[in-house]
């Protein structure tokens, strides 16, 4: 239900003392760290005062409460506003801000998910939005009443993925999403494009379908009212662009550039500016009363075991195509389980999934980005969900992953279409880097299955895993390696081929498996033997597995891997072994390829068995 009532349920002047003292609060915690932006604060805190303190409801003692509303502050260099708020709505001792930014304390310089009242990491501008998305889409799925207010700065609407997010909202007629803009004027280094023209960003906003409501930001009987509206509209979000000014309250910092991200100094310019804030306030604290949420529905149903994978030994199947039939068995078995896409279904085969659960799947079209933040929403409250694209488009996306992982998000990413292996579509299709982006990541799980009952064993557990997985699939069919039952574990490998006179071993994963598969049959026939490895897990890494292979054959390691030389298989396996004594050569791709038949190309590269045979041949002489 919308807010009503408003005005009349929380006094102006109460607002107004709320407001001052969450500045008081942001310039007392900046100064005493001696960093932060109290000015980017000031602009905001009128607006965090109303939703906080009259518009929101929640259980500040309870901060994962499922009917929260949401609050998402997309720009996360006014964490001190953010804590200030949670500290006076009796979440934790005010006392605490005064650790702002130190070792000690999880009250960070920008917003994390190690403090309980956080659900997504912000900082990196320009993303909040997307995650908000998310939430309303969650709200949607668990037919909750919550709503989610992102409040984003004025600077950020440069980035593109707000536009992203501007699109899809109005698109999925988000109505249950309110966003505010901080239009105080001033950048980092410049004045904003926009400053204060109000109308211009109100006729932005109009253009993408959002209902765009502009309000003075410190008038708090105008912010009231506008929040009402927001709450009665309906078929569309709401955007409500508050005119305010940086460092507002504070004479000598109001609106004047050259303040952004300083702290007052200690001593008389501190004491001036908490004086002046302090005027504001009322003689006797007010009551802070919270308005809570409404009890939480019946918990959706647990989850059962994954079927098993039905494949036949005569099979042929990309494991792309084994990724989009898991999917739909995981969510016969796991309501908990969602997928986004960018317009890529047909090609990863979350298709399947849409079809058969066209609820728990949201399209966003080509905007990585947004996808990637709406999973990472979703993931906030609960659910489980399954983003996918080509692997080389993640890389548009890459700040949103290197965020979701500092959230340490329960997001699972599938990138397909890797390496030459895909023909004749060229290098911008191909995902080379994608191994190396997923692993740089701490905290994340990456995975690269061979064949079909792979995936579906390692997409199941990537579903079971508490983190962020990343699965990379291919394009083309490969033959079935496993029986269906086959045993699988995040952080395992397979010894597929192994005898007492292997002579060096190779470790591969995906379609150069196959390739070290027939170069082993053709050198047994020279009389050469060697292990072959399937490295379905590369982090984390099954180091005993490569370690007691590498002793068994003389020390002497091969990987060979399509992908680019530098963070792949190759360094995931020499970091694992090097420091042993294990000598690890590597075969890679390692110039920009060229279109071409997918045999064609891993010949071309030196990665086909023939470039195997060779390589072996020579190592071992």
């Amino acid at each position: 239900m919308p807010p009503t009532g408003l005005t009349a349920g929380t006094p102006l002047a109460t607002l107004n003392h709320l407001a001052a003292r969450l500045r008081i609060l942001s310039v007392r915690s900046t100064t005493e760290a001696g960093s932060g932006h109290p000015t980017s604060c000031c602009s905001a805190a009128d607006i965090v005062a109303v939703l906080f303190f009259s518009v929101m409801r929640f259980n500040p003692k309870n901060p994962k409460h499922p009917n929260n509303d949401r609050f998402v502050l997309s720009k996360g260099h006014a964490a001190p506003l953010l804590y200030a708020a949670w500290a006076e709505a009796g979440a934790f001792n005010p006392d605490d801000l005064l650790r702002l930014r130190t070792l000690e304390s999880d009250l960070e310089g920008h917003p994390t998910p190690r403090l309980n009242f956080v659900d997504v990491a912000t900082g990196s501008l320009g993303q909040g939005l997307n995650a908000g998305i998310g939430l309303a889409l969650n709200a949607r799925l668990d037919q909750s009443n919550y709503r989610t207010y992102v409040l984003m700065g004025d600077g950020e609407s440069m980035e593109g993925s707000i536009w992203e997010a501007a699109e899809i909202a109005r698109h999925l007629k988000l109505d249950n999403l309110c966003a505010i803009v901080d239009v105080n004027r001033q950048g980092q280094s410049d004045p904003t494009i926009l400053q204060h023209d109000m109308e211009a960003y109100r006729a932005r906003w109009s253009a993408f379908g959002w209902n765009a409501l502009v309000v003075d930001g410190h008038d708090t009987a105008a912010l009231l009212n506008a929040f009402e509206q927001a709450g009665q509209t309906k078929g569309k979000p709401t955007v409500l662009l508050a005119r305010t000014l940086k460092g507002k309250g504070i004479s000598f910092a109001e609106d004047k550039p050259d303040w952004h991200g300083k702290a007052f100094k200690k001593g008389e310019e501190a004491d001036k500016a908490l004086a002046e804030l302090s005027a504001r306030l009322l003689p006797s604290p007010p009551k802070v009363e919270i308005r809570l949420p409404d009890p939480p529905a019946k918990a959706p149903a647990a989850a059962r075991p994954v079927a098993p994978p039905e494949y036949q030994p005569s099979d042929s199947v990309a494991t792309r195509e084994a990724f989009g039939a898991t999917l739909v068995k995981l969510g016969e078995a796991n309501p908990k389980v969602v997928a986004l896409d960018a317009d890529v279904k047909n090609s990863t085969f979350t298709d399947k999934f849409g079809k058969k659960f066209p609820d728990r799947f949201f399209e966003t079209f080509i905007a990585e980005q947004n996808m990637i933040g709406a999973g990472v929403g979703l993931a906030s409250q609960g659910k489980i969900p399954f983003v996918a694209t080509f692997a080389a488009f993640l890389t548009r996306a890459y700040d949103f992953i290197r965020m979701a992982a500092i959230s340490k998000t329960n997001l699972k990413l599938m990138g397909s279409h890797v390496g030459v292996s895909i023909g004749e579509d060229g290098p911008s299709q191909m995902g080379l880097e994608d191994l190396a982006m997923m692993a740089a990541q701490p905290g994340v799980a990456v995975l690269y299955p061979s064949d079909a009952v792979c995936t579906h064993w390692l997409t199941a557990l990537a579903a079971d895993h508490q983190g962020m997985v990343y699965i990379r699939t291919g394009r083309p069919k490969t033959p079935i390696l496993y029986k269906n039952d086959e045993q699988f574990t995040i952080g395992g490998s397979k010894v597929l081929r192994e005898s007492a006179k292997d002579k060096l071993t190779v470790v591969a994963a995906g379609v150069t498996l196959f390739e070290a598969l027939k170069a082993h049959d053709e050198l047994a026939k020279q009389g050469i033997a060697i292990r072959v490895v399937d490295l379905y897990s590369i982090v984390p890494i099954d180091r005993a597995t490569l370690l007691a292979s590498a002793r068994a054959t003389n020390n002497l390691m091969l990987t060979v891997e399509d992908h680019y030389a530098h963070g792949g298989i190759g360094d995931a396996v020499t970091a694992a072994v090097n420091a042993d004594g294990v000598k690890v050569h590597k075969m890679a791709v390692t110039e920009i390829p060229h279109s071409g038949k997918p045999d064609q190309l891993l010949d071309r590269y030196g990665l086909s068995a023939r470039h195997i045979v060779e390589k072996v041949k020579k190592l071992i002489s």
